[in-house]
């Protein structure tokens, strides 16, 4: 199993360099940490009082892992789940915030185990999810990886800016597809053709 070091640089890789994409409601970003997040945390890595773009791109690779394992790791309770599950939902929760945990929450409640779907990891969802992992403990990290992907899917059907995440200009799987298959299991891998069927309706 990875460390959470470990879990949180191959988060900064696949973030990549710094950008600033109009689409991207996140704004400047840079490994993955937005101007949003600096702000919340004032980091004012240039010294003029301010936290801005100057700030984004100053932000280096281990200050960006910290913040990640601080703030996306720790704080949030990610440690606390079980093993399996830890590295997908940390990786969503740079991505998505605490709709990392809603995802999760509303899975649980598809095992029939009575969670608020509130984005918290509280006890009642911390007592759930170990329970369903012991229901499925071959089936849960797959089924979480699923759920994100859907998420995505459900993301660009209600907001056209966002589909070029999801799908590629080519008919290909996008940045979003992608990373969530990255915690799926091949055998549960869309194939091209049904990717392309479920953007179909985009056209």
């Amino acid at each position: 199993m990875e460390t959470v070091d470990q879990i949180a640089r191959g988060i900064v890789r696949r973030e990549g360099g710094y950008v600033n994409d109009a689409d991207d409601p996140g704004g400047a970003t840079k490994y993955g940490v937005t101007i949003h997040t600096m702000h919340r945390l004032g980091l004012d890595l240039t010294g003029d009082g301010k936290v801005d773009r100057d700030d984004v791109r100053a932000l280096s690779q281990t200050q960006a892992v910290d913040i990640f394992k601080n703030h996306y790791f720790i704080k949030p309770r990610i440690g606390e789940l079980p093993r399996v599950l830890q590295a997908s939902v940390f990786d969503m929760y740079v991505n998505a915030g605490n709709n990392a945990v809603k995802i999760l929450q509303r899975l649980l409640t598809q095992f029939d185990l009575p969670v608020q779907v509130d984005g918290d990891l509280g006890p009642q969802s911390l007592k759930a999810v170990a329970k369903a992992t012991a229901m499925a403990p071959k089936f849960i990290a797959d089924a979480y990886g699923i759920a994100r992907r859907n998420y995505y899917y459900s993301l660009a059907d209600h907001r056209v800016a966002s589909r070029k995440y999801a799908q590629r200009r080519d008919g290909g799987k996008g940045g979003w597809i992608i990373r969530a298959e990255e915690f799926i299991s091949p055998k549960y891998h869309l194939s091209l053709k049904e990717h392309k069927a479920r953007c179909e309706k985009w056209a």
